[in-house]
């Protein structure tokens, strides 16, 4: 091969290399584009060809926050009907309008896994909260117990918290954030037929540390394994655990099935994520795709 060959084939190697790399690149900007479609729940109906006015926390968010304009993508979401391409038809300072395109997700079944937990500090429960919503929890019920420390709960900021997770997560059900109430108003209106999953950490000897290892309770996993996959609900204590008073009542009642979560004190924000987590995968959705 001539040395003037050598030179145009190398220079079309590299230029077919540039396009290569151009074409990748395209190719990542367009999933880097898909990923960045903001998904926002919709209360009202969602069906493809129909067109919906957003709420005005929406258009703000989209147009001041996310700097989007008319022509868009956005993706519309509620636990009833599913999950929906749209398209901004209409975008200003108070309202938003779209243009639903086709369902990209049907309504799915959600595993029935609530979570109540011991108000605690600020930081502390809106972790609980936004990484509750990541792990599935269908709902939050705070209690109110002898030893909580925190009990003014910011159940509508929880509930805006609860609500961006869901968006972000991909999840199409947003949990709810019930008002605070007493332990024991909510063991004496317990609902049928729903386990009360108790994280115990304690044992029954009053004169060591945590009551020793006497009376403890089962390993978590193994508890909910052998209880399978009914509706259910996880109970996580406050800082310092239950009074000696309320462990007996829990433990008086048919539907309380007390568990611990290991050897070591979690703190409280840490055993409702981790209690969570464990009962998603013994017998909820963490083994699907």
């Amino acid at each position: 091969m001539a040395a003037g060959d050598c030179v145009i084939l190398g220079r079309n190697i590299v230029a077919l290399e540039c396009a290569d790399r151009r074409l990748l690149d395209v190719c990542d900007a367009e999933r880097s584009n898909a990923l960045m479609i903001p998904r926002l729940h919709h209360d009202g109906p969602l069906a493809a060809g129909a067109a919906v006015a957003l709420s005005a926390e929406q258009a703000h968010y989209l147009r001041n926050v996310l700097r989007r304009e008319a022509g868009a993508a956005v993706r519309l979401f509620n636990a009833r009907d599913g999950e929906f391409a749209a398209v901004l038809s209409g975008l200003d300072k108070k309202c938003a309008r779209a243009a639903i395109g086709v369902q990209r997700r049907a309504p799915q079944a959600e595993p029935d896994i609530r979570l109540h937990f011991a108000p605690v500090k600020r930081a502390a429960i809106e972790l609980i909260v936004q990484k509750g919503t990541e792990l599935g929890a269908a709902a939050f019920a705070p209690v109110l117990t002898d030893r909580t420390n925190a009990e003014r709960v910011r159940t509508d900021r929880l509930q805006a918290i609860a609500l961006e997770a869901a968006e972000q997560c991909g999840r199409l059900s947003v949990p709810c954030v019930e008002e605070p109430r007493s332990l024991a108003d909510m063991l004496a209106n317990w609902e049928a037929g729903r386990t009360l999953i108790y994280c115990d950490e304690a044992g029954d000897d009053p004169t060591v540390e945590w009551g020793g290892l006497a009376g403890r309770a089962d390993p978590m996993q193994g508890a909910v394994r052998a209880t399978g996959a009914g509706p259910c609900s996880i109970l996580v204590g406050p800082e310092g655990g239950f009074s000696p008073q309320e462990r007996a009542l829990l433990r008086s009642k048919p539907f309380v099935l007390p568990v611990t979560l290991g050897p070591r004190i979690l703190r409280a924000d840490t055993a409702a994520i981790v209690s969570l987590a464990l009962w998603q995968a013994a017998a909820g959705d963490l083994a699907r795709r």
